[in-house]
């Protein structure tokens, strides 16, 4: 009988490394969307070389146009970002230490990730970022059509400034400066 219980939790211990094929989607996820928004990127640029040779009218409607098209560019990095992340979230959890990064200038302070909590806190800020720069994107597109459409967009605009004001101070308290 406990030849068949180490048999069993060597089996269940195991299966922890099925992890591994959500690293790896991950990660061809990831280069997908470094592929999709570069290619947005280049785009752009071939729609924007007619930009200096148009009237104010033309550049005026233009500039929104691109300004939310870099938005969305923005976007489809952070999303990348947040792909690799993971992938390096559930490696770490689940597989084992990724040696090079522990000897990395710049792990610690991105993506060294020892609890669910610390992955979880990692992609919270990559996801609200995110959702800053949809609703950038989303304001630069709508059209104010009356005082109330205003009134709204202004509302959003300082929840999301209230939203960063609360993320940012995400319990850190800083020393009062001493008098000299």
């Amino acid at each position: 009988m406990k030849a068949l219980e180490r048999l069993f939790e060597g089996v269940l211990w195991n299966s922890r490394l099925l992890v591994i094929v959500a690293v790896i989607a991950s990660i061809v996820g990831a280069i997908l969307m470094f592929y999709i928004a570069s290619v947005d990127t280049v785009y752009l640029v071939q729609d924007v070389t007619h930009y200096a040779g148009s009237d104010a009218y033309v550049r005026a409607k233009e500039h929104a146009k691109v300004v939310a098209h870099v938005a969305a560019i923005i976007d489809g990095y952070l999303f990348a970002a947040i792909m690799i992340i993971f992938s390096l979230g559930l490696y770490e959890l689940f597989i084992g230490r990724i040696v090079a990064a522990e000897s990395s200038e710049v792990a610690p302070r991105l993506l060294l990730i020892h609890t669910l909590d610390d992955l979880k806190d990692r992609l919270a800020k990559v996801v609200f970022l995110i959702l800053i720069v949809r609703y950038f994107e989303y304001a630069l597109q709508s059209e104010i059509e009356g005082p109330l459409d205003l009134l709204y967009l202004a509302v959003g605009i300082a929840l999301v400034a209230l939203s960063l004001y609360l993320t940012s101070k995400n319990g850190h308290t800083t020393p009062a400066p001493e008098k000299p």
